[in-house]
């Protein structure tokens, strides 16, 4: 064979390892070349069926869990005074867990997006009104209730202890002061909102089971339950002097904002803070995280929502939030878990 043939031939036929060799790795690079070429077919048949999409979308959903009243050992409750049906008979509540408003903007953001909510949906308030509690500053049972302006005691946010009438009337000669240095007749901030109190003999209150009025609608909250950067637990209202629906739209609407927010704030890392003393300036009414056990496989966590009932003095029902027809018109991006 060396004899006959040529020293690159020999060279080749030695390198590849010698009889048989040659055509035994023809075949393995030709399997190799198989198993990717299905490979890359499977690939393929994935991007057209729309798996990796779903994936892709599954990692996406932004995650509420409904705590039932009969799943919940200490839930919360909105006892209502018959009164309220004069001034302002719509009362909705919620609560919420699990909120991150600790990095960078997340209270500024949170508290942006209620003014823009009073702003649009709520009809500058005359439609509805906004409250949000820390949920660890206040006792329940809840009061709604009313009481004449002269008796009506709160620490509003950012002041001092005042009773409602004067409180009104310190806020009606801001407005007036305001008139007057911007030379126009629209005034900014809660004095927008005095009108709404026009004619009424009785101011509708929220009270704890301390006695202490915490929510003042349409014009303030109380400086005991102030959001802070610290607060993960939330009790939300929505009152209205118009319609139960347009309190449930409200809250529906506020409970998938803070959702999205939430999400936001765990994929973004923030570097900056708000302080509590700048939040305060955003809105006049809006102002120890615990680790939620119900996060996802993809380390989200979603927010849990509780029932609140909102009953009449001798306990009949009258409302419970969320029930199944609310956050039902939830977008596809959002999986709510009942």
């Amino acid at each position: 064979m060396v004899s006959g043939c040529q020293t690159k031939s020999i060279l080749e036929y030695l390198r590849v390892g010698g009889r048989g060799c040659g055509r035994g790795k023809g075949r393995a690079e030709g399997a190799e070349k198989e198993d990717g070429g299905k490979k890359r077919r499977e690939r393929k048949q994935r991007r057209e069926s729309g798996e990796g999409e779903e994936e892709a979308t599954d990692a996406a959903r932004l995650l509420l869990r409904v705590l039932h009243v009969s799943e919940n050992p200490s839930p919360l409750t909105v006892r209502v005074s018959p009164e309220v049906r004069d001034v302002r008979p719509y009362i909705v509540g919620a609560v919420v867990r699990g909120m991150d408003l600790r990095p960078g903007n997340a209270l500024k953001r949170f508290l942006t997006s209620q003014t823009r909510l009073h702003e649009d949906l709520c009809g500058k308030r005359t439609a509805a009104t906004i409250a949000t509690h820390d949920l660890r500053a206040l006792r329940g049972p809840l009061l709604y209730a009313t009481r004449p302006p002269q008796d009506l005691k709160i620490v509003p946010l950012g002041r001092k202890e005042a009773k409602a009438k004067e409180l009104v009337r310190q806020l009606q000669l801001e407005a007036e002061e305001q008139r007057k240095q911007k030379k126009r007749q629209s005034v900014s901030g809660l004095h927008r909102y005095l009108h709404l109190l026009d004619g009424k003999e009785n101011y509708p209150c929220l009270m704890d089971a301390d006695g202490d009025v915490i929510s003042f609608p349409p014009i303030t909250n109380s400086e005991k339950t102030k959001i802070k950067k610290t607060t993960s637990d939330l009790f939300l209202e929505v009152t209205s002097a118009t319609s139960l629906q347009i309190c449930k739209d409200v809250m529906d609407t506020l409970i998938l904002k803070m959702a999205e927010m939430n999400k936001y704030t765990s994929e973004n890392k923030e570097e900056g803070s708000l302080s509590d003393t700048e939040a305060d300036a955003i809105s006049g009414q809006l102002s120890d995280p615990q680790v939620n056990p119900g996060a996802g496989k993809d380390g989200q966590s979603p927010l849990v929502v509780e029932q609140v009932r909102v009953v009449d003095l001798e306990g009949s029902l009258k409302v419970v939030y969320p029930s199944k027809a609310d956050l039902a018109a939830a977008p596809p991006h959002v999986t709510v878990l009942r």
